[in-house]
C-alpha cells in the first residue's frame, strides 16, 4: 500500500525566535498531532473508480476529496447500509455481520452514520481489514477519533466525500448523494433493513436496478441476488 495521506510536521524549536508560540498554534500541533492532509481524487487518476460513471451516469461526482489511502478503491468492496430505525433481531444479525466481514478480510464501504451502521464501524475498527467511509460532509477541518486516526496511519482507512468546503454536517441531500456514491462503489452490498419508504429503501431500488448482488444477514443465509 501507498503511504496514508497524512502531513507529517517536525516540532518547531521553542528556542528560535522566530517560532510561533503555541497559542498561535492549531490545536492539534499543540497536541502533538500531525495535521490532517486532505488529497483530490479525480476521473483522470489511475486511482479513480471507473464504476462511478457507468452507475451513476450524469450524476458522477467530478472529484472525490480523500483522506488515507486511496489504493483501498481498487479492493472488492461490500456496501453496508441499515436504516436508523432497525429491529432487534435485525441489529443482532448485523453485529454478526460486521464480526464475519472484519474477521474475513472484507473491505467495507458505508457511510457509516445510522446506530447500527456507527456500531457495525467499531466492530470492523477492532480488525485489519480496509474500510472506505464516505461521509455526507465536507473533510476540510474534520477532525478525526483516535480510533480513526489509528486507521488511517495504518493504512487501512479511507475517507471519501463528494464535497469539497461544504456542507459542515449532514444534510438530507448530502447524506442521500452519499448512499448513492456508497451503493456506486459496492461489488456487494448488505442492507440490514430498510425502513419502508426511507432512503435505504430507495438504495435497495438502485443496487436492483444496477444488479448488484445482495448478501443476506447470516439467519437467512447466503446471497438474496
Amino acid at each position: 500500500m501507498t503511504k496514508p495521506l497524512l502531513a507529517l510536521r517536525p516540532f518547531e524549536n521553542p528556542n528560535q525566535q522566530q517560532s510561533r508560540g503555541t497559542e498561535e498554534l492549531p490545536a492539534q500541533e499543540r497536541m502533538g498531532i500531525s495535521p490532517i492532509q486532505v488529497a483530490t481524487l479525480t476521473s483522470s487518476q489511475a486511482r479513480w473508480p471507473r464504476g462511478l460513471a457507468n452507475r451513476l451516469r450524469r450524476d458522477v461526482p467530478s472529484r472525490l476529496w480523500a483522506i488515507g489511502s486511496p489504493e483501498i478503491l481498487d479492493e472488492k468492496k461490500v456496501g453496508l447500509f441499515c436504516s436508523v430505525r432497525c429491529p432487534g433481531d435485525a441489529i443482532l444479525d448485523a453485529y454478526d455481520s460486521a464480526r464475519k466481514l472484519r474477521d474475513e478480510g472484507v473491505t467495507v464501504v458505508s457511510g457509516f452514520h445510522s446506530p447500527v451502521e456507527k456500531e457495525c464501524l467499531r466492530i470492523l475498527l477492532r480488525g485489519k481489514q480496509p474500510i472506505i467511509m464516505c461521509l455526507a460532509r465536507a473533510l476540510e477541518k474534520i477532525r478525526l477519533p483516535a480510533d480513526w486516526r489509528s486507521a488511517v496511519e495504518a493504512g487501512r482507512l479511507l475517507l471519501i466525500s463528494p464535497f469539497e468546503k461544504r456542507p459542515r454536517r449532514p444534510t438530507k441531500e448530502a447524506s442521500q448523494r452519499r448512499n448513492e456514491i456508497v451503493a456506486a462503489l459496492s461489488d456487494e452490498v448488505l442492507i440490514i433493513h430498510a425502513e419502508s419508504g426511507g432512503s435505504v429503501a430507495r438504495i435497495s431500488q438502485m443496487v436492483e436496478h444496477w444488479k448488484v448482488p445482495k448478501l443476506n444477514l447470516p439467519n437467512n443465509g447466503g446471497k438474496s441476488s
